[in-house]
């Protein structure tokens, strides 16, 4: 099993990089192969709407620190994304990458039953921290990017979620998430069904 991870906090040792770390290791020590990236390390820039991995190319036209990332989150067999909540959202540096994700539709993906260039199966794990306690507060960030991997056919779905986590290294101390962060990665790493799930 192929885990790629995306740590979209502009922060190395965040309190959302600690879930994907605690999930991550897990994983590792059930015999996954891992690949984590810090997209704040890396240069890259959004998405220009150049249409070229449309009418020219079946890749991103753009060749930037993110053209390896991209590569291997087309690879995976599960995609890990990481991020604090800014301003109702995920970070800019996460968001610009999943921009960029756009690359992967085909030209006809609007109308294809089978709109991206990779085969379906894929499984998405989001954690997600927010400083604010209210669970009701920001509850459509993972909604949103749920409902389009699932049109690329993602078949399972899980979302780690901590509210009320602001001071750094907080996470540290909700072991109820990192509980879940390692149950997901064994659920995730000794999974067989073929059977869509959404765990939220």
């Amino acid at each position: 099993m192929n885990i790629v991870c995306l740590l979209g906090s502009p922060r190395e040792k965040s309190n959302s990089s600690a879930i994907a770390k605690r999930f991550m290791d897990t994983a590792e020590k059930l015999g996954a192969k891992t690949d984590t990236y810090l997209l704040n390390e890396l240069k890259y820039r959004g998405c220009q709407a150049c249409m070229a991995c449309k009418t020219k190319l079946e890749k991103c036209a753009l060749k930037d620190d993110l053209s390896r990332v991209l590569a291997a989150i087309q690879d995976c067999d599960v995609l890990v994304m990481a991020s604090p909540v800014y301003f109702g959202e995920v970070t800019s540096q996460l968001k610009a990458c999943i921009d960029r994700m756009y690359s992967f539709l085909k030209l006809d993906y609007g109308v294809n039953p089978s709109p991206v260039r990779f085969a379906p199966g894929k499984v998405l794990v989001f954690a997600l921290v927010q400083g604010h306690p209210n669970e009701k507060l920001f509850r459509d960030v993972f909604d949103r990017y749920d409902y389009f991997m699932k049109w690329w056919g993602f078949k399972e779905s899980h979302l780690i979620r901590a509210c009320g986590v602001f001071e750094a290294g907080a996470i540290e101390t909700r072991r109820d998430i990192l509980a879940l962060a390692e149950e997901i990665a064994r659920k995730v790493c000794s999974s067989k069904s073929t059977t869509p799930v959404n765990t939220n």
